[in-house]
């Protein structure tokens, strides 16, 4: 699914109005039908809605909505915040007036601001995606009040005096409107993706207001997000008369005294993801752990008894991954280096592997095009040298990093960012707070070098890992609740995962009626 900007929705709305043809105002008719369907089946009868309406085309949503609310028989109170309105709110305004009777309060500088109570909705049809400035006034007051009640909050395509919107801007101040839902209208907006927004937009839920479709498809982004339907398309079908050896063999170098667990987890988590075979290179006194914690892994032992100073032969597999629980001894970074000398096929790196390169520089240089990096946000500050001022920042420059590195980056959190190196942003839709939890990223990294032992390219084994890791989080979360889950609960719901994406690409095979 593409991120579009408030400027490429501005022009697909005028590409369906000419192309279409629709008027402006009928089409405005079917994006508040569509938000109007969404509260109808959020919030049964009976349930108050109070309406704030803005000046601008935000608030022409606002006020069909209201007409169209009414018409179901739900008592409805609109407050007008200004009397100069855009041509298509003046129109609903006029409609409104002759068609219902909503009443209709107008808010003037001085006036006092409406009581809202517990258990009525809010519907913030104020500024929506046309705001450049940050609120003041007037206006500021009134969001400041929304705030303050404890009403559930629905906004119309975007919070209002939101700014990460076209382009983001981190300067917020506090006059934002806080939703509960955010009821964006044809396309996913940057905001929703980034950390500082969420507080604002609260869930946010994508309706199709019919847009020309290829328009749409037409534009360019940078900016994606990976849905079911798409990542489905990913997963091969496998060959009934496939054995072991179709479906690659992985090396996992990882672990040292005191971090087992991570190389643990890292390899069950590769032979679940599919891997035909998996190779796990380990400290020497330590290497009876994998024995009995996973039988069907094969142990290459390392000279040293606690941590990775010595390489493998390379030539049997066909992916390398290592990081987990690597430990930073001065002898483990002389033999990663031998080892990126060495390694000519495709790898992911995590955990210390990336700490090991941001502290010995020179070793990034060493790294093979196209592999994957999986570092979370502390991890990719001390990868890029510096500090961030803001999330948007931070994702610039991840995507000038893989862009001069070549390489494809994860940078791991809610919405995990996988970048290509071309730049292409594409945000991952699955995953939940439960996932944070030790382990987690041991348990990714793993799968992506199951994958990539599998023959995946690395881009799509990259969309395909976080897609399933993130999904594997949300069933165990169905099942365990988010604060008791483990990294290890993962492993154990990433075949289910595996089974829904099936379904979902059977889904997909079905030819639309």
């Amino acid at each position: 699914m593409k991120i579009l900007s408030t400027e490429q929705i501005r022009k697909s709305d005028a590409y369906t109005i000419e192309h279409e043809p629709i008027l402006s105002i009928n089409l405005m008719e079917r994006a508040s039908a569509a938000c109007t369907k969404w509260l109808r089946q959020r919030f049964p009868k009976p349930k108050h809605f109070k309406i704030f309406v803005g000046p601008g085309n935000n608030g022409g949503d606002g006020l069909a909505i209201a007409r169209m609310l009414d018409w179901e028989g739900y008592s409805v109170h609109v407050f007008l915040l200004s009397e100069r309105l855009s041509p298509e709110a003046a129109t609903n305004l006029e409609r409104l007036d002759k068609q219902s009777l909503v009443s209709i309060t107008r808010l003037r500088p001085n006036s006092r601001l409406p009581e809202i109570m517990p258990n009525e909705v809010v519907v913030d049809a104020l500024f929506g995606s046309g705001l450049s400035k940050v609120l003041t006034g007037h206006e500021a007051r009134l969001v400041q009040h929304i705030n303050r009640s404890k009403a559930l909050v629905v906004s119309i395509d975007l919070p209002s005096g939101l700014l990460w919107g076209d382009p983001p801007s981190p300067k917020q101040g506090a006059n934002v409107v806080r939703a509960t839902h955010t009821l964006k209208l044809q396309a996913a907006s940057l905001s929703f993706f980034l950390p500082e927004s969420a507080q604002y937009v609260g869930q946010w839920h994508i309706l199709d207001i019919g847009l020309d479709k290829t328009y749409l498809e037409s534009l360019p982004s940078q900016h994606h997000c990976t849905m079911p339907e798409e990542v489905a398309e990913l997963l091969p079908t496998r060959d009934r008369f496939a054995h072991k050896g179709n479906f690659g063999h992985a090396l996992l170098v990882a672990g040292s005294q005191g971090k087992m667990g991570a190389a643990l987890l890292a390899a069950k988590a590769a032979l679940r993801a599919g891997a035909g075979l998996l190779t796990a290179h380990l400290p020497k006194a330590l290497g009876h752990l994998l024995y009995m914690a996973l039988p069907e892994a094969m142990l290459s032992l390392d000279a040293h008894p606690e941590h990775f100073s010595n390489l493998p032969e390379l030539d049997r597999f066909q992916a390398v991954g290592f990081g987990p629980g690597l430990g930073m001894a001065p002898e483990t970074a002389g033999a990663l280096a031998a080892l990126l000398e060495r390694l000519d096929k495709p790898c992911v790196a995590d955990a210390d592997a990336l700490n090991l390169m941001a502290a010995h520089r020179e070793l990034l240089d060493e790294l093979p095009k196209g592999s994957i990096l999986t570092p979370h946000p502390k991890e990719f500050a001390r990868l890029a040298g510096r500090e961030f001022a803001d999330s948007l920042e931070r994702l610039e420059a991840a995507r000038a990093f893989a862009r001069q590195r070549q390489v494809v980056l994860v940078l791991k959190g809610a919405y995990s960012a996988v970048i290509a190196p071309d730049g292409q942003v594409h945000f991952n839709s699955t995953g939940n707070p439960g996932m944070a939890t030790a382990g987690s990223g041991d348990v990714l990294a793993g799968m992506l070098l199951g994958l990539l032992a599998q023959g995946f390219e690395p881009l799509r084994a990259a969309k395909l890992g976080v897609f399933l890791h993130g999904l594997a989080g949300d069933l165990a979360k169905d099942k365990l609740g988010q604060e008791s889950m483990l990294a290890s609960d993962l492993i154990e719901h990433l075949p289910a995962a595996f089974l829904q994406l099936h379904q979902q690409k059977a889904l997909n095979a079905i030819p639309e009626k």
